[in-house]
């Protein structure tokens, strides 16, 4: 299992647009490509220096080919639906990770 994780700063004037917008749009629409399995959504609760306001987005994913393949097929289409709509208000970086361990809490 891996995890293909955003991290955006978004301007703070522009935060609840982009929320709604990631909420009701952009996380259906990575799930609807069918490439992951999950997604959450956090809010980082350090402050930037630069500003802003930072959320992680983590979808889970199977496997190193079929996040190539949503690389090479919809990441470009998806981007520039981002890019079209919040252009020069944030700023992102990815991470993809590996799953190394999941346990959980035998207090509930």
């Amino acid at each position: 299992m891996y995890i293909y994780n955003i991290t955006t700063n978004i301007e703070g004037s522009h935060e609840q647009k982009w929320l709604d917008w990631m909420q009701n749009t952009h996380i259906p629409e990575m799930l609807a490509t069918g490439k992951f399995s999950s997604a959450k959504l956090c809010k980082v609760l350090i402050e930037e220096e630069m500003g802003g306001v930072t959320y992680s987005v983590q979808y889970g994913v199977e496997s190193l080919e079929i996040l190539k393949e949503f690389h090479e097929t919809e990441a470009p289409i998806l981007k520039n639906k981002a890019n079209s709509l919040f252009a020069g208000h944030f700023v992102y970086f990815e991470t993809e990770l590996q799953l190394m361990d999941k346990q959980f809490s035998a207090v509930n």
